[in-house]
């Protein structure tokens, strides 16, 4: 497509020459095979707690460790930056194969219609549509990166990460050393809760009971019933580290006011059902809070969607400023990235078979399917965007925006609402996510064409690795889901919005349509609030997005959450630079040893079954 690259921006370098290695046979296979790997850890984190983790420095922490230990073992040349590059893109991009689909709507569609899909279809339709991120990221790059140049940060991160790593060896080891020491922690921990069958410490109180409890003979509630409790588990530390305090606190605020207040009032009112009164009740409470949790974090999600119609029109109209100057520096070097004949090639290839395999797994009409893919290419201009003036890819915003779309397109047809949006919410998720990837090459000179090559080969490892484990964890979504074990927020909201186009309104428990008009009246106007007051007020709005998922998950993992984000927070006003170097990369860690000891949990599950 590009035949001429722009000034390079501070801090980017030109390509590199074509002697220098990139896209090596390790290089790809390195990506490949931890890009399997920390799939897993995603879509186990995502069914938990409804989103993953990037893993751009995690994947390139291990890549270099291990080609630094092969190297000494077996004398082979050293792995090097360019290299590492190519690997890490190939690696995050299978690690975030979870946004495809595999922990929203496809085990929704599931639980609404019945229908599975073998192995080998499943990883065939999660590959097909991170492909159409792929090709999609693509065709933006030069626009996004080189003449808007966006920051992309995490891919900034990135790319200093690897500078640094190279630049100072020890500093690479020690940062890998964490990173393990974070992972063998909460792999053990996990390890012990299973053998040992560690239980919840609940907090000690309980609430006096009446109205309907009370006639059912329930004469008290307790904290734990309602879920507050301490969990023998260091995932969601870790989880509460990453995300910030302002999102931590918002999660205890809502867990508070949710399960603290909302919930023992429906169940008095006999909204709610109860459950034993020696276990937590949050598979029976949440059939009715999803609701409102879910009526908030859309509108708050869709609010700030469209407050973003700047953005959103600059992106579609592809503005360039008066300061960037579209002038070639230096013709590319062959082989840079693809010619626009090849492009085109490749990008008929996947929307034709995103199309044919819409038609085949799941009959949607063509021309629905059709629609869907061009949806695509309009909101990843928007998902890109976003991703590259804040580093945070709108995936929820995404799934609701293409489920209301499909809902007025397809009317009554829940597969179609899902599936059909799976495309376009899915590739536009993998599109914004592959940019920031695309971003660390340019600095580091990296060529896009090796990059995109490897995020191919990743995406495939990835869904051929991520389908396997999203069988194995949940072989029956519909009795597993929505349950204290795999709350799957995710799941919760692309099954209720499908839910309330395919059979209307009428469907929803008592009180619950009151409660979503509250919610939703909250979630606009945190939104509005987030938006339009001072800078250095907005870290008091509480987020209505975190808000909204606290209704939807435990209330320990929302306490385990907000004590993670509180020692994360304590120790960086204590040791700043410490903190630094190490927190994101020991919490990483910890998400990725936890999330891997549970997968092999539940493939011994399996195999004892």
């Amino acid at each position: 497509m590009l035949r001429a690259v722009t000034a390079p921006d501070e801090d980017c370098v030109a390509p590199l020459g074509p002697n220098v290695a990139q896209l090596t046979l390790r290089a790809i296979l390195t990506g490949m095979g931890l890009g399997a790997l920390l799939s897993l850890c995603n879509i186990y984190s995502g069914l938990k707690i409804g989103w993953g983790t990037n893993m751009s420095i995690t994947a390139a922490l291990l890549g270099f460790a291990f080609w630094q230990i092969t190297s000494r073992i077996a004398k082979s040349e050293p792995f090097g930056i360019a290299e590492n590059t190519v690997a890490q893109t190939g690696a995050s991009a299978g690690a975030s194969i979870s946004s495809a689909g595999l922990v929203a709507p496809i085990p929704a569609l599931t639980m609404l219609t019945g229908q599975t899909l073998a192995w080998q279809w499943l990883a065939t339709w999660v590959f097909s549509v991170a492909c159409v991120g792929i090709i999609v990221g693509v065709g933006l790059r030069r626009q996004m990166l080189e003449v808007d140049r966006l920051p992309f940060p995490y891919g900034i991160a990135t790319a200093e990460t690897l500078r640094e790593m190279y630049a100072r060896g020890s500093e690479a080891v020690a940062r890998v050393k964490a990173l393990l020491l974070g992972g063998v922690a909460a792999a053990a921990l996990k390890v012990a809760e299973e053998g040992l069958k560690l239980p919840k410490l609940g907090v000690p109180g309980s609430l006096q009971a009446g109205g309907a409890l009370g006639a059912k003979g329930l004469t008290s509630v307790s904290l734990k019933n309602l879920g507050f409790a301490f969990d023998p588990s260091l995932l969601m530390l870790g989880v509460g580290a990453l995300i910030g305090m302002r999102a931590c606190a918002s999660l205890l605020l809502g867990a508070l006011v949710s399960w603290g207040v909302l919930a023992p009032l429906m169940l008095e009112a006999g909204h709610m059902d109860a459950g034993k009164p020696d276990a937590m009740w949050f598979g029976p409470m949440v059939k009715w809070m999803l609701w409102p949790g879910v009526a908030m974090m859309v509108t708050a999600s869709l609010t700030s969607f469209l407050l973003g119609a700047k953005s959103i029109w600059v992106a579609l109209r592809g503005a360039r400023s008066a300061t960037q100057d579209e002038t070639a520096a230096e013709p590319a070097p062959k082989g840079y990235e693809f010619t626009r004949g090849n492009y085109l090639r490749v990008c008929g290839v996947v929307a034709l078979a995103s199309v044919a395999l819409q038609i085949a797994l799941f009959g949607i009409t063509w021309w629905v399917a059709l629609f869907g893919v061009c949806f695509t290419f309009l909101l990843a201009i928007v998902a890109g965007r976003v991703a590259g003036e804040t580093g945070i890819t709108p995936v929820g915003p995404m799934g609701k925006v293409t489920q209301l779309t499909f809902g007025v397109v397809a009317p009554g047809d829940a597969t179609s609402n899902l599936m059909a949006a799976n495309v376009t919410g899915g590739a536009a998720s993998q599109c914004g996510d592959m940019l920031h990837d695309l971003q660390a090459g340019r600095r580091l000179g990296v060529w896009p064409r090796a990059q995109v090559i490897s995020q191919f080969m990743g995406v495939l490892a990835g869904a051929i690795a991520g389908a396997a484990a999203y069988l194995v964890l949940v072989p029956d979504p519909s009795t597993m889901l929505l349950t204290k074990d795999w709350p799957a927020p995710a799941v919760a909201q692309w099954k209720a919005v499908a839910e309330v186009f395919q059979k209307g309104l009428s469907t929803m428990p008592a009180g619950a349509m009151t409660a979503i008009y509250i919610a939703g009246a909250l979630g606009i106007a945190l939104a509005l609030a987030e938006r339009f007051v001072p800078t250095a007020a907005r870290k008091w709005v509480p987020s209505p997005s975190s808000v909204g998922l606290a209704l939807v998950i435990p209330a320990y993992y929302s306490m385990a959450i907000f004590i993670g984000g509180a020692i994360a927070w304590l120790v960086t006003k204590k040791w700043q630079s410490w903190s630094a170097r190490f927190v994101i990369v020991i919490a990483s860690g910890v998400i990725a040893g936890e999330s891997l000891a549970g997968v092999v949990f539940a493939v011994k599950k399996m195999l004892e079954g």
